[in-house]
């Protein structure tokens, strides 16, 4: 029993920063219908960026928070006037190839700019352990939960209850309509790539500090993907929640049938359980099911 609960809360552990850095997707695709497949070297690159800020250029933490705030925001900027403004209108093939584009620019800049491994976080987290069912876990993870959870109610309040949320979801709705009612529709797509550009940073800070930054952090934002696939791809609770699933269930899988097979379980599940969702409920747990009537 005790094996299960570990399994499980250390699924939740991570499934937690899966589902923050899934809300970055929904984001943009809520806001500009393009499914953004540069989002797991976005992760990796602004994990990254902060370490730099921290360690090469020795700048306090509290300062290193409002550089990678405003630098996220610039980049959204940069992205909506360079690549989402050129796709208005075009296919969306154009719109899957050019974010695919994306990532291997992003990708090789990453190689370029930071070569090597062995990168590792000056502590900035609580320290030490705390007992829970019988279950020793290291606090700084459980601090990682706790912030990924306050980012979640953060951005739900946002989303619903302030004016740029309602820009935001005028504009997920029906962009004509939005830019009718004298909503800078551009300038919205802007902020949800600076949106999800800081989720996808603070995702990948919280597993970089734990597990070291390199390359791979790429792979953990790629994880997302089955989250966003799972809850559903217009769905902000429905991301964080499919990321709570995928997590779980990749420990599991992982924690109960590494040994018959010889390891790698857990990096398959999440892909499996998107393939299952994409062949039995393509629309997600929470997603709209859209009737087009001709």
């Amino acid at each position: 029993m005790n094996t299960f609960l570990e399994y499980l809360l250390s699924g939740l552990l991570s499934g937690a920063i899966y589902g923050i850095i899934a809300i970055g997707i929904v984001v943009i695709y809520k806001s500009s219908s393009i499914f953004n497949f540069a989002h797991g070297e976005l992760t990796a690159i602004g994990c990254f960026f902060v370490w730099s800020l921290l360690v090469e250029f020795q700048i306090p933490f509290v300062f290193v928070i409002l550089i990678a705030i405003s630098m996220s925001f610039a980049m959204g900027f940069l992205i909506e006037k360079v690549i989402l403004r050129p796709l208005i209108g075009q296919p969306i093939l154009t719109s899957i190839m050019v974010t695919i584009g994306l990532s291997q620019f992003l990708a090789a800049l990453i190689l370029v700019i930071w070569p090597g491994t062995g990168r590792v976080f000056p502590h900035f987290l609580p320290t030490g352990e705390v007992n829970l069912f019988g279950i020793v876990i290291a606090v700084n993870d459980v601090f990682a939960f706790s912030v990924c959870v306050a980012i979640l109610l953060l951005f739900t309040f946002l989303f619903k209850y302030t004016r740029i949320g309602v820009a935001m979801r005028a504009t997920a709705e029906d962009h004509q309509l939005a830019q009718a009612d004298g909503i800078e529709v551009t300038k919205i797509f802007a902020l949800c790539w600076g949106i999800a550009i800081i989720m996808a940073s603070i995702g990948g800070v919280l597993v970089g500090y734990s597990h070291g930054v390199s390359f791979w952090l790429a792979d953990v934002g790629i994880k997302a993907f089955p989250a966003v696939i799972f809850g559903g791809l217009e769905s902000i609770a429905g991301a964080f929640l499919g990321g709570l699933a995928v997590g779980v269930l990749e420990n599991l899988g992982g924690g109960y049938l590494d040994s018959y097979v010889g390891g790698g379980v857990k990096e398959i599940v999440p892909f499996g359980i998107m393939l299952l969702v994409l062949i039995f409920k393509p629309y997600g747990l929470f997603g709209y099911k859209r009737i087009e009537r001709i």
